[in-house]
């Protein structure tokens, strides 16, 4: 909404700087940060009082049994903090924040969902996954419907852009079915890493960041005709969304550090990890998200990997799935394990920074 006070310029003429995304990407991440650090403490109280507790489960690491009853559901922290940022600082009449907003409210919707009936009703499984899949999977169909009828690049409707070739490849009626594969894929592999802490939280953070970067370049005309990517106007304001993401998160992150005081909850991972997929697909750089989101794409292989392995031969891949937990087993320490993933996912960005040059 604050960008609208541009329109006051010829009143007063430093109102002229709210009209840059850059500049009010700063401000979303700032703003996000503070209303994090203001509720959250709040809503960790109130948790605690519900009793909404961690449920352990029983074929976990042994070291996780100390984890019992920490509050849950923490990710509440970041959508509120994240939604009220982007509503002040992101232009509300742009289509692609309008869109990634709503898919953050749908997801979040399913996580709490999820959430409210393992820890209210006591239903350790929580929302039937058949049935959580399927909501996934209507919410990334509306997108998909949504970008039919309102592709991102007119010239480039059904095409996708794969690193290091030059010109976008013609995936024709399968891009929008590849549409929905990304989003329910995205957030299903956020939702796997979060298992320790800081682990999911921290990781997202360089991914939001490496997307912030990528959403302004496609956006600005003379940057993305250099590159040779596929230039989307409208996408830059995105570069607002995925900052309000990272203040939110680091916010969350203060009270997640292990050891955590709350943990995220799928109300946050689904929510969040729907939000990176939307947003790959709405500036067109759906593969880019492979490597972006490296750490979460080899934690979901190693689950899909493991479930293969066992179910047709009887024999496991890994001591115990997603990968982190195997390093658990193998009694690596939790601090550590976050802090090496955090290092591998600076090196995907920054490797996924560096494939927009290449071609």
């Amino acid at each position: 909404m604050l960008y609208y006070l541009y329109y006051l310029r010829n009143f007063y003429s430093p109102l002229n700087v709210f009209q840059y995304s850059t500049f009010r990407s700063v401000y979303a991440a700032l703003t996000a940060l503070a209303i994090s650090f203001l509720i959250g403490g709040y809503i960790i109280r109130k948790l605690k009082e519900r009793k909404i507790g961690q449920l352990i489960r029983s074929d976990g690491p042994s070291t996780h049994r100390v984890k019992e009853g920490t509050p849950t559901m923490g990710g509440l922290i970041i959508l509120l903090s994240m939604v009220a940022s982007v509503l002040l600082w992101a232009r509300p009449d742009n289509p692609y924040v309008i869109v990634v907003f709503l898919a953050v409210v749908w997801f979040g919707a399913l996580g709490f969902v999820d959430d409210y009936l393992k820890f209210f009703r006591q239903s350790p499984k929580g929302l039937i996954m058949r049935y959580k899949l399927l909501g996934q999977i209507l919410g990334a169909v509306a997108i998909a419907v949504f970008l039919y009828y309102h592709p991102a690049s007119p010239q480039w409707p059904v095409h996708v852009k794969i690193p290091l070739l030059k010109s976008p490849v013609n995936f024709g009626w399968l891009y929008f079915l590849f549409i929905v594969f990304v989003i329910v894929g995205s957030s299903n592999a956020v939702n796997l890493t979060d298992g320790l802490d800081g682990l999911a939280i921290g990781t997202f953070i360089f991914s939001a960041m490496a997307f912030s970067v990528v959403a302004y370049l496609v956006g600005h005309v003379k940057f993305s005709e250099y590159l040779k990517i596929i230039h989307i106007g409208a996408s830059s304001e995105l570069t607002v969304f995925c900052a309000a993401m990272v203040g939110a998160s680091l916010g969350f992150l203060w009270y997640n550090s292990h050891p955590a005081e709350v943990f995220m909850g799928d109300v946050g991972s689904l929510a969040l990890g729907g939000a990176l997929g939307t947003i790959a697909v709405m500036i067109k750089q759906e593969l880019l998200l492979i490597l972006i989101c490296g750490i979460f794409v080899v934690e979901a292989v190693s689950v899909i990997l493991q479930i293969i392995s066992f179910r047709f031969f009887q024999k496991r891949i890994f001591l115990m799935a997603p990968l982190h937990h195997h390093f658990e087993v193998r009694g690596m320490p939790e601090s550590k394990i976050v802090i090496r993933f955090w290092i591998l996912a600076i090196i995907f960005a920054l490797a996924s920074l560096s494939l927009l040059k290449l071609r």
